[in-house]
């Protein structure tokens, strides 16, 4: 029997994390027909199926979940090995991956992606952007970006950029067909613009003065996944919006939007870079974290 090779065992995790000949092919830089074409014959050397495949899943088998587990450890230290032999390069080299939320993705790229690459040229950067919280080890990633409270407890998180305000917002023609409310229990006789969460549930309105917090599940017939839909639901007025301080400055300046709430709209700590602290830092990664310390970065949106 011929015996796999490195690329074939990279070929076989990434589709077995992912579960997608996509997103796996995505990763690696192959076409998906490539990538399946490589599997095949991976299993054909082996004599033995790996994965199950249909028209809408692809799922390992009792064979490809064993080499999947057996297999895990070992990559990882090809991995940490071959990024500690970079370490002695003059200037790093590969792909750096990122999982972020596309709003933080913005604030962090914007001032940094084209000085980061013209200063490593031999460097490759992925950005993954989605909502919802990834394992971003499992899911291989190097680093996240989210804000700091959602950081998970055994990763090490870099912060950057300036705290953050979420502040409630309304358009004058609503708030004077409606009122204007004075505190947080007042929204309950309010029509408010909800926003669901990459987990899917719908966010629970949060406010603070004095010491008090008050979380609130806040009325209304609107609900987005877009910050950018909510804006633009409240300057239509639809209803009360409860958004990012920095995306309705401009509006708030010129009129076509009114604060309110402002004493219990605290801010609070904004975002941050966060990475596996178990595992040798590759050399890409410690490059682009010493750059974002010299960075100057705008408010979330």
């Amino acid at each position: 029997m011929k015996r796999a090779s490195i690329t074939d065992l990279t070929v076989f995790m990434a589709v077995a994390s992912h579960r997608n000949f996509r997103k796996a092919a995505l990763e690696l830089g192959m076409s998906p027909s490539a990538l399946s074409h490589a599997v095949r014959s991976l299993e054909e050397r082996l004599g033995v199926r790996l994965f199950n495949r249909t028209t809408r899943s692809v799922s390992p088998t009792a064979a490809g979940e064993t080499l999947f587990r057996r297999l895990t450890p070992a990559m990882r230290d090809i991995m940490t090995a071959l990024d500690e032999v970079d370490d002695f390069r003059s200037t790093p080299s590969g792909t750096l991956r990122i999982n972020a939320s596309a709003s933080s993705a913005r604030v962090l790229m914007q001032p940094m992606l084209a000085r980061f690459l013209a200063r490593f040229p031999d460097m490759r950067v992925e950005v993954v952007t989605e909502d919802r919280l990834v394992d971003i080890v499992a899911e291989g990633f190097d680093a996240g970006v989210r804000l700091l409270e959602s950081v998970p407890q055994d990763m090490i998180a870099v912060p950057f950029g300036p705290d953050l305000r979420l502040i409630a917002v309304a358009s004058p023609d609503y708030l004077k067909q409606h009122g204007t409310p004075k505190t947080p229990q007042d929204l309950a006789r309010h029509d408010c613009i909800n926003y669901r969460l990459g987990s899917g549930r719908v966010y629970r309105w949060e406010f603070s003065r004095h010491g008090q917090d008050i979380q609130i599940d806040a009325p209304g017939k609107v609900i987005v996944d877009n910050p950018m839909l909510i804006l633009d639901a409240a300057l239509a007025g639809v209803g009360v919006a409860l958004t990012m301080e920095a995306l309705v400055a401009a509006d708030i300046a010129a009129g076509r939007l009114v604060p309110l709430l402002e004493e219990w709209c605290q801010p609070f700590a904004g975002l941050c870079l966060y990475y596996p602290g178990r595992r040798h830092m590759p050399a890409g990664l410690r490059a682009f974290i010493d750059m974002m310390r010299e960075t100057s970065f705008p408010a979330a949106t």
